[in-house]
């Protein structure tokens, strides 16, 4: 049964009057489905409304926007499922939620609808908005470039144009007549390129001149029902070879007693130091991160940390994944660098012999090799030099273009 919207907002009371767009008070729909496209909503929304104080925007969030005056029709957490199966098991509650938004929507009329990732979602949707003259845009391309070709021809019809976070993006997409920006990528400039690593250990109670390992093993209840007791059966074993070693878990509030838990059960709850948020501090602490592929990786590579990057889901999302691959890769820093620069290990070789061997490797690597580490640390640099730009602000000049026409 679908659940009705949150208290954060509802469809019967408080809605956005339709009207005309004023230069005080746009009136804007948004849609994320997890907590990246949280995060990239909750920089928008700070520079829109630096450029428009008035400005209002409801629909589909999570903590962070809400904190920004968002007004939370659902929860982000009602779109956040891992693989097909997953997807499949909650279609009707996705898409009863996507109807009821839609309908809303199109008796509202926002000035402009920003659909934040969640391609499956929102795609659809900004096509039916589109279709009835509310000018759309999505922010962050779907890696057609990776997977799935074919849906060039639907962003072509959803959007009105498409915020990119990658360089060579806008090129690809122009081919095939949609209209785009490079925006960069917002962590590239939240990430400073030299961390103190020595501060971030302080400030999470971390010893000196042992070595840390940072675990992330997602930030949705799939990932953590997959991953985790692997990355923490890794864990055990990593310490048995490594004695001394540190191991520290960021966690979302919702996970953390869970990931206590579990550590417990696995036995390495002596081992795990498992802390609310501060991941990015947990990074800039850590030697090697072992961590679930997402945007995860990503600002691991902007923090210049070697890392073992592992995925795992149910065999049928894998199997259908794996026929829509068209790359070797599918860790983002290993696919912007255009190479394996860290390990990837992913369903049935993602076991926790496996994961620990690759940690180990790092950690060896750190103390006889060091120009592996500086390798590593010089491309993802220079990496970190290519995604940094003012993405609020180029994302805000093209939206305010939108709105003018």
């Amino acid at each position: 049964m679908l659940d009705a919207p949150s208290s954060a907002g509802g469809l019967t009371s408080g809605e956005m009057s339709p009207g005309a767009l004023t230069a005080q008070a746009p009136r804007l729909a948004m849609v994320v489905g997890e907590t990246s496209g949280d995060l990239l909503a909750g920089l928008l929304l700070d520079a829109l409304k630096a450029r428009w104080p008035g400005l209002q925007a409801e629909g589909i969030g999570g903590p962070r926007m809400q904190t920004r005056g968002f007004k939370a029709l659902w929860s982000s957490d009602k779109l956040s499922f891992l693989g097909f199966l997953d997807v499949l098991l909650h279609y009707r509650e996705i898409v009863g939620i996507r109807r009821q938004l839609q309908a809303h929507l199109l008796a509202q009329r926002p000035d402009v609808f920003i659909g934040v990732d969640a391609p499956d979602f929102n795609l659809d949707l900004e096509a039916a908005l589109r279709a009835a003259g509310i000018k759309t845009v999505h922010f962050v391309s779907p890696s057609v470039w990776a997977s799935r070709p074919e849906r060039v021809e639907k962003i072509k019809r959803s959007a009105d144009h498409v915020l990119c976070l990658f360089p060579f993006e806008p090129a690809l997409l122009a081919q095939h007549g949609i209209d785009a920006t490079y925006v960069g990528h917002p962590l590239a400039g939240m990430i400073p390129m030299q961390v103190d690593q020595g501060a971030a250990r302080l400030a999470l109670g971390l010893a000196e001149g042992r070595p840390v390992v940072a675990v992330l093993p997602g930030s949705r209840q799939a990932e953590i029902d997959h991953l985790a007791p692997c990355f923490f059966k890794a864990v055990a074993l990593i310490a048995r070879q490594r004695p001394g070693t540190q191991f520290i878990v960021p966690a979302l509030p919702r996970f953390k007693s869970e990931l206590e838990r579990l550590a417990l059960a696995i036995g390495v709850g002596s081992l795990v130091k498992v802390v609310e948020g501060q991941s990015h501090a947990v990074l800039a602490a850590c030697d090697v991160t072992l961590i679930a592929s997402g945007t995860a990786t990503l600002e691991a590579a902007l923090f210049k940390r070697p890392m073992v990057i592992a995925y795992r889901m149910n065999r049928l999302s894998w199997w259908l994944k794996g026929r829509l691959k068209l790359q070797p890769w599918v860790g983002l820093p290993n696919i912007l660098c255009g190479e394996f620069v860290v390990p990837e290990l992913l369903q049935g070789a993602a076991t926790p012999s496996a994961l620990a061997g690759a940690v180990i490797d790092w950690l060896q690597a750190a103390e006889t090799s060091p120009a592996k580490i500086r390798a590593v640390q010089d491309k993802f640099t220079a990496l970190h030099v290519q995604l940094q730009r003012d993405t609020a602000q180029l994302a805000t000049d093209a939206i305010d273009k939108i709105l003018e026409g």
